[in-house]
């Protein structure tokens, strides 16, 4: 398994030679593959707040970068490093393959991260330092016994839509200095629900390795079935309130753009609530890939209406 690990391809191999001992097997379970789409949906509050001239002017540049580093390297790969210490997963997790064995010290490494994150927040204005703060303690009671959140159904479900969906955006927000208002928030509020469907979506191929750790989540707690049906439900519920910012904010035609990402949504979930049954793991891991894509998606589109 170590020999798989450090050489699975050109990068591992790369990686291990330009970092001796297990010193890369600390970089991967951080989880780098996960670092766009979290920076992406970070930044989507950045640009929300200042608009797209603002952000290429370079708009609170400074503060924004030192949030996303902050919010993207500190707290989730710390919080991701710190699940894996506590799952110790034999198999494919999310954005990491063939997962290294543990290095002796990660638990103590993705510790440093997350305090360092929240010592680096107190540089920007109180509502970053709020919300990392907030996501800290979600992050430990998510993966640390004898909390372990992420292993009791509904639970994990909660604060994964509240922490990535929309204290993620917010964070890059509220890193500007600007109050939020009204329009924007529910913007921000709809990627709860989205969340809330994607959620489920990522625990269906992990459903065998999920029973032999004993752990109860949403998806096997609810079955593949209602989870996509959850999905489906939740994801319809975050375009309808995006619609409802389309009518808040004033933005006009543009807002028939978001018909663009709900039917890729659609075009997702529509077959795999379908074909559900006869899915192979690798199957349900591709279905939770595009749907990340659809999410991507979401993400530019909303910006397109509603950044100025």
């Amino acid at each position: 398994m170590v020999t798989d690990a450090r050489t699975l391809n050109a990068w591992r191999r790369w990686g291990y030679r330009l970092l001796p001992g297990d010193l890369y097997s600390y970089v991967l379970h951080l989880r780098p593959a996960e670092w766009p789409i979290m920076a992406g949906h970070t930044l989507l509050g950045y640009v929300l707040a200042v608009g797209v001239h603002g952000a290429v002017r370079g708009e609170h540049w400074a503060a924004a970068l030192r949030a996303l580093v902050i919010w993207v390297l500190f707290l989730n790969g710390g919080t991701l490093a710190i699940n894996s210490v506590f799952d110790r997963d034999e198999g494919d997790i999310g954005y990491l393959n063939a997962p290294p064995p543990l290095p002796r010290y990660l638990l103590h490494f993705s510790l440093g991260l997350l305090i360092a994150g929240q010592l680096l927040a107190f540089t920007l204005p109180a509502g970053f330092q709020i919300a990392y703060a907030v996501c800290f303690v979600l992050s430990i009671l998510y993966s640390v016994p004898p909390f372990r959140f992420k292993a009791v159904a509904g639970v994990d479900w909660v604060i994964n839509m509240w922490g990535f969906g929309t204290l993620t955006p917010y964070a890059a927000w509220a890193a500007t200095g600007r109050p939020l208002d009204a329009g924007h928030g529910i913007v921000l509020l709809a990627f709860c629900p989205l969340f809330a469907g994607l959620y489920p979506l990522t625990q269906l191929y992990q459903f065998d390795e999920d029973r032999r750790r004993g752990d109860r989540t949403l998806a096997l707690i609810l079955g593949m079935q209602r989870s996509l049906t959850v999905a489906a439900v939740s994801t319809l519920l975050a375009f309808g309130l995006l619609t409802w910012a389309t009518v808040v904010l004033g933005v006009g035609s543009k807002g028939l753009a978001l018909a663009l990402p709900l039917v890729l949504w659609l075009a997702v979930l529509v077959p795999w609530l379908i074909g559900y049954v006869s899915w192979t793991p690798t199957q349900h891991q591709r279905g939770m890939y595009r749907a990340l894509a659809a999410w991507a998606v979401t993400d530019l589109t909303v910006l397109f209406v509603f950044a100025s």
